[in-house]
């Protein structure tokens, strides 16, 4: 290795803890999503504010009035970036069907969220993609709170915040599509990332950054390599990631050589 490993095991020592890389967040973007929606009057793209009253870009739909509700909303690309599996934080807003007067018993508190697999940018403005491809369906997502129209008024936003994950993946990218068949609610942010085991020293042997498996319960091995000054005892050494990108399993062990002690409990300096 070309870099300073003595450098790279101060920095590995503190970063034991499962890591996220975000591929996508629409709390961060500064212009318009540009997301596809079909029909016309179903989603609709405003800016607008969370309930820390940060601008954000949200869509939102409200069509509680007319039956047969069948509105979609479809993401730009969304490159993978090698991981197998991704995980989908949203955040949304669900007004209560029971406090809207009138309303038909075709109002709902929930909507659908669904992925396609896909190797390269196939979805424009002008198509009606979401009515041909092979559409998986992710889950069901329910409001845990909704508001009322006082709640509303009074500026007191309920939000909800719900993860779901979905693979294996082997394409480049996917797009997410959201749909709703009666709602009146509020994206308010779309986060999308994958989870890795960070870069840790253990046994006095350097373990690289590493992907989760394709399934939450998958166990992805990674090779380990002896710090300097020190030499294999145990072989072969490895460790295994888990599904929540935390450690587990270490195989194998290095050992400081001779002339050598551990120092700060994985680093070997020579005995004065």
């Amino acid at each position: 290795m070309t870099v300073d490993l003595f450098a790279l095991l101060c920095v590995l020592v503190t970063t034991s803890s499962a890591m996220e890389e975000t591929v996508m967040d629409t709390r961060v973007a500064t212009a318009e999503l540009g997301w596809t929606a079909y029909p016309n009057s179903g989603w609709e793209e405003v800016s607008g504010y969370d309930e820390n009253l940060n601008t954000i870009r949200t869509y939102q739909v409200c069509n509680v009035f007319e039956p047969s509700q069948n509105n979609w909303l479809l993401t730009t690309f969304i490159d993978r970036r090698g991981a197998q599996r991704i995980y989908v934080e949203i955040r949304f807003t669900v007004r209560d069907c029971s406090s809207i007067p009138n309303v038909p018993g075709s109002c709902k508190e929930t909507f659908n969220l669904y992925y396609y697999e896909t190797d390269a940018v196939i979805a424009t403005k002008g198509t009606a993609f979401w009515m041909e491809a092979p559409y998986l369906k992710v889950d069901t997502i329910a409001a845990d709170e909704s508001f009322s129209q006082v709640d509303f008024g009074g500026r007191l936003m309920k939000v909800n915040t719900e993860v779901r994950s979905f693979g294996p993946l082997s394409k480049n990218g996917f797009y997410l599509a959201f749909q709703d068949y009666g709602a009146c609610m509020s994206l308010l942010s779309v986060r999308v990332f994958y989870k890795k085991c960070p870069s840790v020293v253990q046994n006095f042997a350097i373990f690289p950054e590493t992907m989760t498996g394709a399934e939450s319960t998958s166990l992805v091995i990674a090779r380990g390599i002896c710090i300097p000054n020190s030499e294999e005892v145990d072989v072969p050494i490895k460790l295994y990631c888990n599904g929540d990108g935390e450690w587990m399993v270490p195989i194998g062990s290095c050992t400081c050589k001779a002339g050598f002690e551990p120092d700060n409990g994985n680093v070997c300096r020579g005995k004065l």
